[in-house]
């Protein structure tokens, strides 16, 4: 697995796990990332999922394939509040030749689903 990317290092995303059925990420919300109500700005929740999408599908693709996302479509439910951590549960519902669907579950630290999140890869050839 390569390292994050600088991105995910600028929003605090970290890897908790990763195996091929479930990739795992967390996110400190701070004052940096939360909107002007004081909760997670959706914007980041929305790169928290597709930074975990992205590492499950990573790891699921043989070294001369690599993936784009085409569809991301998330259902918001709860705030999470600074200083409160994100986690977010990525599994694969399909992984076929040319497609791959994931679901992301997002929680807060009490444990109540925040968001949910389903991503569609295009898995495609490596070229530089």
């Amino acid at each position: 697995m390569p390292p994050q990317s600088n991105y995910a290092e600028l929003t605090g995303i970290d890897i908790v796990s990763v195996a091929l059925d479930c990739a795992v990420c967390s996110m400190k919300v701070t004052d940096a990332l939360a909107n002007r109500n004081g909760v997670l700005h959706g914007g980041a929740l929305m790169t928290l999922a597709d930074n975990v999408a992205g590492t499950l599908a990573f790891i699921n693709l043989p070294a001369d394939k690599t993936n784009t996302t085409i569809e991301s479509k998330t259902n918001f439910l709860r705030g999470v509040h600074v200083g409160d951590i994100v986690t977010a549960r990525c599994e694969a519902l399909q992984v076929g030749r040319t497609l791959m669907v994931l679901q992301i579950t997002m929680t807060r630290g009490d444990g109540k689903t925040a968001a949910v999140t389903t991503q569609t890869h295009m898995i495609l050839d490596w070229s530089k």
